[in-house]
């Protein structure tokens, strides 16, 4: 799907695809795995996560800081994204 994107994690890094491009940042070692995407609002995730220490937990995550340091403009890049799914799932 062309206008879907996907959240993963992978040890210490999450990853944020979208067509050709691949975002991975740093998230907590403790993180075993995204098990709900609960909103997405144009750069803002909302979605559960279940960490090996504290179990299930909401957690937000703001795209716009990192497209903006990664010189990709939000205002193009991310009104394209109309869904966002869990790789794993």
């Amino acid at each position: 799907m062309q206008n879907c994107a996907y959240l993963s994690n992978s040890e210490k890094y999450s990853e944020f695809q979208f067509n050709e491009y691949s975002i991975r940042f740093r998230t907590s070692s403790h993180l075993r795995k995204y098990t709900e995407i609960k909103h997405w609002d144009n750069g803002y995730l909302v979605v559960t996560a279940d960490y090996d220490t504290t179990g299930e937990l909401e957690e937000y995550i703001d795209l716009i800081p990192m497209l903006k340091n990664l010189f990709i403009e939000p205002e193009i890049f991310l009104p394209q994204i109309k869904e966002v799914k869990l790789k794993y799932a």
